[in-house]
């Protein structure tokens, strides 16, 4: 099974930036659609960034477009989410999640994810 260990979290500004990073083991991401995924107090789950095994396929949820940027990094076996201009409403634990699926993946119930990492934005 894939071993996922998110890093990178923290404190910030309004307006800065953080590069958060997962760490996979006992599976190749070359053949893992994956994903970030973020949880705020008192708020629902939900899908930041997704990205296709294959790397073709890119989506953002709405409120990170042009914000947030996805990577993928085979040959390390990482995911990195670039966090550019943010908000507080930012603020959440952040997810890597896997899934050789990415129907199910992008559906909300990704095979795999991780213990997460805390992002704080103050204004």
């Amino acid at each position: 099974q894939v071993q996922l260990v998110e890093s990178g979290g923290g404190s910030v500004q309004a307006g800065g930036s953080l590069r958060l990073s997962c760490s996979a083991s006992g599976y190749s991401m070359r053949f893992l659609n994956m994903a970030w995924l973020r949880q705020a107090p008192g708020k629902e789950r939900e899908g930041v960034a997704y990205i296709s095994s294959h790397n073709i396929t890119i989506t953002y949820a709405d409120s990170v477009k042009g914000r947030f940027t996805i990577s993928k990094d085979s040959a390390q076996n990482t995911l990195s989410l670039q966090m550019n201009s943010l908000k507080p409403e930012d603020t959440a634990m952040y997810y890597c999640a896997a899934d050789p699926d990415w129907i199910r993946l992008t559906s909300g119930s990704p095979n795999c994810w991780g213990q997460g990492t805390q992002v704080t934005v103050s204004s």
